[in-house]
C-alpha cells in the first residue's frame, strides 16, 4: 500500500516537509523561500516551507481566479521529545535518554517497542548556521515496562514520563553516544552541532490485515494519511479557475500556536504575497473569500466495537464507512449546515459515501486546524477525516476503503468552482 511505505519513511513533521517536497518538485512545483522577492505567474505552480516542517503549495489559474479552495492537515504526531543533554548518568550499567511528551499520546503503547530517533539539528559550518534532518533510521532504544511480577500493569492515567519512560539506549561500557549517532546519520562533525530538535519514533512498519486485507495499521496515520491523500489529489486533481492551496501545519497536536502552526500567519503571509503579486488588492480579496472553502482534514474515531458506551447513541462511525464529517456544538469544528451541504454535494459527484460524528454530549470533544485558521482567513469550511481506531497510540488502525474514499473526495473538491451570490446562495460546478 502505498500510503503506507508513505507513512512509514515519516518518522517526524520535518521529514514529512521533506518527502512533501520531493512530490511537489516532481510534479512540476517551484519552490519559493520567504527570505526571498517571489515572482508568481499565472498558470504556475508553487509552494513555501517554514521551519522544515509545515509547507503550502498552490497552484494559479491561468486568469484572475475565483476564490480559494483550501485543504489543511497537519504534519506532527504525537511522540516523545528529548530533552538537551539527553543521557542520563547510568542506572545499574545502562544509560537512558531523558525524554517529555510531545501532544496527548496514549503512554502506555511506546512500552516495548523498537523506537528511534529522528528529527532535525543546528550546525555551525563557516559562521553560518544549517539545519540538517537526521534519522538513525535502525531500531535502537526501547522503554521497557515493569514485569506484572512486580506490581499492577501501570495505564496511561498514572505513568510517570520522567520516571517511568526514559529510555534504554546503551550500557554504560557503550562508548557510542547519542550525538555520535546523529552526526554521522548526517554526515557532520559532532563538535559542529550547536542544538538538535529530536524525537523517538515507533520503527513498526506498516501492515494491511484483516480477513481479506481490509484494515491498515501504522504509527502516526493520525494525521499522515490525510496529508499524503491531500497531496495526491492536489497533485491530481484538475486545473479550475480556482487558487487551489494545500497546507500541511506542524504543531497540530500541541495546539498550533508556533510559528509554522495553523495559528500563525503563516497562511496570511503567504496569502499577501501571492495576491500582491497577482494584483489583487483587499477589497478584491475579502470579495473572492466569500466564494471560498475550506477543508480541515483530520482524522476521527470510530466506535470502538469494544467501548461502544464511549460513542454517541446514533452518530457512530466506522471503518470502511466512508468519510467523516466533524460537527461540534461549540464550534471546534467547522462544520455547519452550509458547509455540511457543500461537502455532500461533492461527495455525491465523486460516489463517496460519509459519515457523521459528534462527540458524547457527555464527553468533550478535540479541535483541530479549521477553527484555528478561521482566526487569520474567514470562510466557508468544512472537517473532515478518515475513522480511525486507537488515535494517538504509538500504532492506529484505520480502513483501506476510508483512504480510497479520502483522496476521492478531496480530488474532487480541488476539481470544483465556488461562487456566492446575495451571501445566502452557493453555487458549486
Amino acid at each position: 500500500m502505498k500510503l503506507i511505505e508513505q507513512i512509514n519513511k515519516t518518522p517526524t513533521a520535518f521529514h514529512a516537509a521533506a518527502n512533501i517536497k520531493e512530490i511537489l518538485k516532481k510534479n512540476g512545483y517551484t519552490e519559493l523561500f520567504e527570505s526571498e522577492k517571489w515572482r508568481i505567474d499565472r498558470g504556475g505552480k508553487y509552494f513555501v516551507i517554514r521551519n522544515l516542517s509545515s509547507v503550502i503549495a498552490f497552484e494559479v489559474p491561468e486568469a484572475e481566479h475565483k476564490g480559494l479552495m483550501i485543504c489543511a492537515s497537519h504534519t506532527d504526531s504525537p511522540s516523545f521529545r528529548l530533552k538537551s543533554s539527553p543521557e542520563l548518568p547510568p542506572v545499574n550499567g545502562i544509560i537512558r535518554l531523558n525524554i517529555e511528551g510531545y501532544g496527548g499520546m496514549l503512554k502506555e503503547t511506546w512500552f516495548d517497542r523498537p523506537l528511534s530517533v529522528a528529527g532535525r539539528i543546528a550546525v555551525s559550518e563557516n559562521g553560518t548556521i544549517r539545519e540538517y534532518i537526521v534519522d538513525a533510521a535502525r531500531d535502537m532504544v526501547i522503554i521497557p515496562s515493569l514485569a506484572i511480577h512486580m506490581g499492577k500493569p501501570r495505564t496511561d492515567a498514572n505513568v510517570n514520563v520522567q520516571t517511568e519512560m526514559p529510555a534504554i539506549f546503551r550500557s554504560d561500557e557503550s562508548h557510542t553516544e547519542l550525538v555520535k549517532v546523529i552526526a554521522d546519520s548526517a554526515g557532520v562533525r559532532c563538535e559542529s552541532i550547536i542544538s538538535c530538535d529530536l524525537y523517538l519514533y515507533n520503527r513498526q512498519p506498516g501492515a494491511v490485515l484483516g480477513a481479506e486485507g481490509e484494515f491498515f495499521s501504522s504509527a502516526r496515520i493520525d494525521d499522515l494519511a490525510c496529508v499524503y491523500l491531500s497531496l495526491s489529489a492536489f497533485v491530481r486533481s484538475e486545473r479550475t479557475g480556482m487558487l487551489k492551496i494545500f497546507a500541511a501545519f506542524d504543531n497540530e497536536e500541541t495546539g498550533s500556536l508556533t510559528r509554522q502552526g495553523a495559528e500563525s500567519t503563516f497562511f496570511t503571509d503567504t496569502m499577501t504575497r501571492i495576491n500582491h503579486a497577482l494584483g489583487v488588492d483587499d477589497a478584491e480579496y475579502g470579495r473572492l473569500l466569500a466564494s471560498s472553502f475550506m477543508l480541515s482534514a483530520d482524522n476521527a474515531h470510530a466506535a470502538h466495537p469494544n467501548y461502544m458506551s464511549k460513542a454517541d447513541e446514533v452518530n457512530r462511525p466506522r471503518l470502511n464507512g466512508g468519510v467523516v464529517l466533524k460537527f461540534n456544538a461549540s464550534g471546534k469544528y467547522m462544520t455547519d449546515a452550509v458547509s455540511a451541504a457543500v461537502v455532500r454535494t461533492i461527495a455525491q459527484r465523486a460516489d463517496v459515501p460519509l459519515q457523521d460524528y459528534h462527540n458524547r454530549s457527555d464527553i468533550a470533544g478535540g479541535s483541530t486546524l479549521g477553527n484555528l485558521m478561521n482566526h487569520h482567513i474567514s470562510v466557508r469550511g468544512a472537517d473532515i477525516g478518515m475513522a480511525q481506531l486507537a488515535m494517538h497510540s504509538a500504532y492506529e488502525t484505520a480502513g483501506i476503503k476510508d483512504a480510497e474514499y479520502m483522496e476521492r473526495l478531496i480530488t474532487e473538491f480541488y476539481s470544483s468552482e465556488m461562487s456566492s451570490e446575495m451571501g445566502t446562495i452557493l453555487r458549486i460546478s
